[in-house]
């Protein structure tokens, strides 16, 4: 049966829109490549025509020049639209990718909403608060035990008046102690002289002469 009517061919996938967009492209590239070609050969023509003088062979440069110049803007024509195919599709392609992208991104919300609810049946809220209370809890007590750890044993309850009272004398003390101070500046020295020996200091008029250890000296006679 198939030898008499034969079979369809299998069709082949139409081209994608990226695959579309770079033949376009690459079709765009040849054209400006001619184009390219065409204007380095204007610029011969030209600087030909700038060196003949007038005449049939200037004339006939001339009009090669402007057939070339009519093919140029043939390919210009073609070039620029091939080119605004190639970025219409391109947008077109663009639009198709962000729809896609779109579509993956609600398919992967809708995934984790859906892990959310099954999770969050796992969750009681009563019990979460009881475990908030029983962490206050805990924190409360454990500030209690360092409180208690912090206690000093053995000391006996001092009135604070008369802690006052005792740095209001403390007070006066340091104030006293500048007669002490006094006293010491007016004692005797250190004895320098060797015992024995009378002290070679004389004495002012009115005063009692001493001895070395600044006791006052006995006549012998």
């Amino acid at each position: 049966m198939n030898r008499l009517f034969g079979t369809g061919r299998n069709k082949a996938p139409p081209p994608s829109l990226t695959d579309t967009v770079a033949s376009l492209e690459g079709r765009s590239e040849t054209v400006e490549k001619k184009v390219a070609r065409l204007d380095a050969e204007l610029a011969k023509y030209r600087e030909q025509m700038r060196k003949m003088r007038d005449g049939p062979a200037k004339n006939q440069i001339k009009q090669k020049a402007l057939r070339v110049l009519k093919q140029k803007k043939v390919y210009e024509g073609q070039m620029t639209n091939i080119q605004n195919q190639a970025f219409n599709l391109d947008q077109t392609n663009f639009t198709l990718e962000t729809l896609k992208e779109t579509k993956n991104t609600v398919a992967a919300m809708k995934v984790g909403v859906k892990q959310f609810k099954k999770e969050y049946k796992n969750i009681n809220l009563d019990q979460v608060e009881d475990l908030q209370d029983e962490m206050a809890d805990m924190n409360e007590k454990a500030s209690e035990i360092q409180d208690v750890l912090g206690r000093t044993y053995g000391t006996e309850d001092i009135d604070e008046a008369d802690l006052e009272a005792e740095l209001d004398a403390l007070g006066d003390d340091v104030g006293l102690g500048d007669g002490y101070l006094d006293e010491a500046i007016s004692a005797p020295g250190v004895p320098s002289a060797v015992p024995g020996e009378a002290s070679t200091v004389p004495a002012k008029p009115g005063e009692v002469p001493v001895d070395e250890f600044g006791l006052p000296q006995v006549n012998s006679g």
